[in-house]
């Protein structure tokens, strides 16, 4: 059985990129297909394969050049990246891995993060909120083209897999599709460990995005005037840099051990999005540390929320999206003894080894089926 593994780009350190990392450990053999790739700038673990890129490769030499030329040449970039000779081709994918060039007789498999996000939920970006006029309206047509073509695209996958039901629900909504396998994604426990004395900061590992609402904890810690170190660029970084106060640092470029210290050091990690999944927060619980999270999105799933034990918890929620619902968080998690072993077996029920088992299975049990 012949395998092709495409990702949408391999130009950052995300959950999607370990998620690729982990279909590469079940399909060793597989050759992996991309729009682009900056070793640098993603994990380096990817040196070791045979990566083949779509022609706007000469053109983005970082992620904002990539995304700048997404539209139209990144959409027809990947039309034209050759995917043949292939039995299987698994999908890793948001946004563009799904429109290259694949064989009729190929089984697809489109493991999908959530519909991509510029089509599907346009107001997640700053840009799109705050355009008025003849910009609104250009971006509103180029949005009404990437649904078609990301919808249409959607049709060619014999198989989806999701990470949620909430996420499979917005690819049911999307893309009219009915039958969705959910296996979350993994991380790495084996990249983290324990401490015996945490120290007297909080963490906030994140790309510096609008959605991803960095903005709310630097508010709230500013009010706090607790330690807390955010980890991660992004377009909103000298933004966010300029809000804070001396209480709050900012690192980005950080090895694996590196921020594996930061985890497992922390007195929690902090979680303000509402995201599709969140590897971080299982990061964390890998490193036996708590999460304060906006209780909405993948935590409800992968989190066991503290009610009236934190022994037996491994995150605090907050109900509402705001500042004075952080700091309130923030204050009860400084009262609470959690329980590192207890924080640290939740997040194993998610590790790497689960996921290769899982997806290896699905895919093998499809093929033969198929045969």
């Amino acid at each position: 059985m012949k395998v092709a593994i495409v990702h949408d780009e391999l130009m950052r350190r995300g959950g999607a990129e370990q998620v690729v990392m982990t279909m590469l450990q079940a399909f060793p053999e597989a050759d992996v297909f991309t729009l682009a790739y900056n070793p640098d700038g993603t994990y380096p673990e990817y040196r070791d394969y045979k990566i083949t890129t779509s022609k706007l490769q000469f053109l983005s030499k970082s992620v904002k050049w990539m995304q700048r030329l997404y539209f139209p040449f990144g959409v027809m970039a990947m039309k034209a990246l050759d995917v043949h000779g292939y039995d299987v081709v698994l999908i890793s994918n948001t946004h563009s891995a799904k429109y290259v060039n694949i064989d009729s007789k190929a089984l697809v498999f489109i493991y999908t993060y959530t519909p991509f996000r510029l089509a599907w939920n346009p107001t997640s970006y700053s840009q799109y909120n705050n355009s008025k006029g003849l910009s609104r309206w250009v971006f509103d047509k180029v949005v009404s083209i990437l649904r078609k073509i990301d919808k249409e695209a959607a049709q060619r996958g014999d198989y989806f897999l999701g990470m949620t039901e909430e996420t499979a629900q917005r690819i049911r909504d999307a893309y009219g599709v009915k039958d969705i396998k959910l296996i979350p994604p993994d991380v790495k426990t084996r990249n983290f460990h324990l401490s015996d004395k945490p120290k007297d900061y909080y963490l906030l590992v994140s790309r510096l995005e609008y959605y991803k609402k960095a903005d709310l904890a630097i508010e709230a810690f500013n009010k706090l005037g607790l330690n807390l170190i955010v980890v991660g660029n992004g377009t909103k970084a000298q933004e966010l840099k300029q809000l804070a106060k001396d209480n709050i640092t900012f690192r980005k470029g950080l090895s694996s051990e590196e921020l594996a210290e930061l985890y497992a050091n922390c007195k929690a990690l902090i979680f303000p999005q509402h995201e599709d999944y969140g590897i971080t927060p299982l990061e964390a619980n890998a490193s036996g540390r708590p999460v304060i999270a906006y209780g909405v999105g993948g935590v409800l799933e992968t989190m066991i929320p503290y009610i009236n034990d934190a022994a037996k918890s491994t995150a605090i929620f907050f109900d509402e999206q705001t500042v004075e619902s952080l700091i309130k968080a923030v204050q009860l998690s400084e009262s609470l003894d959690f329980d590192t072993n207890f924080i640290r077996l939740n997040a194993e029920r998610f590790d790497e080894t689960v996921f290769k088992d899982e997806i290896k299975k699905f895919v093998l049990e499809k093929y033969n089926e198929q045969r």
